[in-house]
C-alpha cells in the first residue's frame, strides 16, 4: 500500500489534491489492464490518500520526454527514444563502505519491504528549466538506517549502472565525462526526510529515461544531483567529487543547492521556465524548501560552497 506521510517538513502545498487523486485512480484502473504494469510489484503496492495541493503538476508526457540523461545523448529527446530497451529486471542495489551491514538488495524485494509514499516536488535544472513531479518512493534515510551508520559515515556516494551496450553514450567521450556517473551528498543531507529514492512517478514505474528502476531525488538541489539508475551506494568518511563537479568545479559545485543569487557561467539562475508555461518565474532559494533545509548550511558561504 502506498502511503502519504505527513512530515512537518513538507508543506501542505506539496501534497496531492483531491482532483489529481481521482485522476490518478483512473490512471491506475487503465494501468491494471496492461499485463506488464498490472503484475509489477510497484503497481501492486499503489494506493492514494486524499490531499490538497496548490502546485500544478507537469504533465506525464512532458516529464517523460524532456530529459537530461547523457548516457543516451546530449539533447532532451534522445533519452526517451533510446532508453526503451534498458533492462531493469533483474536489478540489484549494493550498499557498502562505512556501514555496519553491507548488503546487496534486489529492487523488487526492496519495493515490497519498504512502504512507498508519494512526494510532489519541484524539480529544477541548472539550465534554467523546471517541472513539478509526483514521485513515488521512500526516504533514503530508511535504507541507510537499515545498513547501519558508523562514526565514519559522513558522506554518501551514488553510482549509475555502467553498461555501454545499454547506455550507448558511455562508449563516447562527450565532455570527457568519466562514466559511470557518480554523485554525492553529505550524510545530513542524505538523512534529511525530504531526500528520497524514487521508483515511480504519476503512479507508474519509472521509465528508463527518468532513471529506472531507482533514482535519487533531492528537491532543493539542481537536478544533476538526483542521479539516475543507481546500482551502488557507498558511505565514506571523506567527501568524494561528483561527476560534474569533477569535470568543471568552477561551474558545478559539490553542493549544487538552488541559489538564484549564484549564476552558472552559461545560465542565469535568477529565473526559471516551468515546462508547459510561457512566462518565466523567479527562482526560489533552495527551490522553495529553505524553511526545511537552510539550517543544514548555517554559517556556510553559499557563494563559495555553491
Amino acid at each position: 500500500m502506498l502511503r502519504r506521510t505527513n512530515y512537518d517538513e513538507i508543506p501542505s502545498s506539496e501534497i496531492t489534491s483531491e482532483s489529481i487523486y481521482r485522476e490518478r485512480r483512473e490512471l491506475m484502473k487503465l494501468g491494471a489492464a496492461a499485463a506488464l504494469l498490472g503484475t509489477s510489484p510497484l503497481m501492486a503496492a499503489l494506493g492514494y490518500e486524499k490531499a490538497k495541493s496548490t502546485l500544478e503538476l507537469t504533465s506525464y508526457d512532458q516529464i517523460t520526454t524532456y530529459n537530461n540523461f547523457y548516457e543516451y545523448g546530449t539533447d532532451k529527446e534522445s533519452p526517451a527514444k533510446l532508453a526503451k530497451n534498458l533492462k531493469t529486471r533483474p536489478w540489484t542495489l549494493h550498499i557498502g563502505g562505512e556501514v555496519q551491514k553491507a548488503q546487496t538488495l534486489d529492487i523488487d524485494t526492496l519495493i515490497k519491504k519498504i512502504p512507498l509514499e508519494e512526494r510532489i516536488y519541484r524539480f529544477r535544472c541548472v539550465e534554467g528549466w523546471a517541472m513539478v513531479v509526483p514521485w513515488v518512493g521512500f526516504s533514503l534515510s530508511s535504507l541507510l538506517k537499515q545498513a547501519g551508520l558508523t562514526s565514519k559515515s559522513k558522506y554518501v556516494d551514488f553510482e549509475t549502472l555502467f553498461d555501454p551496450v545499454q547506455f550507448p553514450a558511455q562508449r563516447q567521450t562527450f565532455g570527457s565525462i568519466p562514466f559511470p556517473y557518480r554523485e554525492g551528498l553529505r550524510i545530513d543531507e542524505a538523512m534529511h526526510p525530504l531526500t528520497i529514492l524514487a521508483v515511480g512517478l504519476y503512479g507508474k514505474e519509472l521509465l528508463p529515461q527518468n532513471g529506472a528502476p531507482i533514482r535519487l531525488v533531492v528537491p532543493w538541489k539542481y537536478g544533476f544531483k538526483s542521479i539516475k539508475s543507481i546500482v551502488k551506494i557507498t558511505l565514506s568518511e571523506h567527501q568524494t567529487r561528483s561527476t560534474w563537479n569533477q569535470i568543471g568545479p568552477n561551474e558545478y559545485g559539490f553542493y549544487a543547492n538552488v541559489n538564484p543569487a549564484v549564476d552558472h557561467p552559461r545560465w542565469s539562475q535568477a529565473r526559471e521556465r516551468v515546462l508547459g508555461k510561457f512566462f518565466k518565474q523567479d527562482t526560489l532559494a533552495f527551490n522553495g524548501y529553505g524553511a526545511n533545509v537552510a539550517h543544514l548550511y548555517k554559517n556556510m558561504d553559499l557563494r563559495k560552497f555553491y
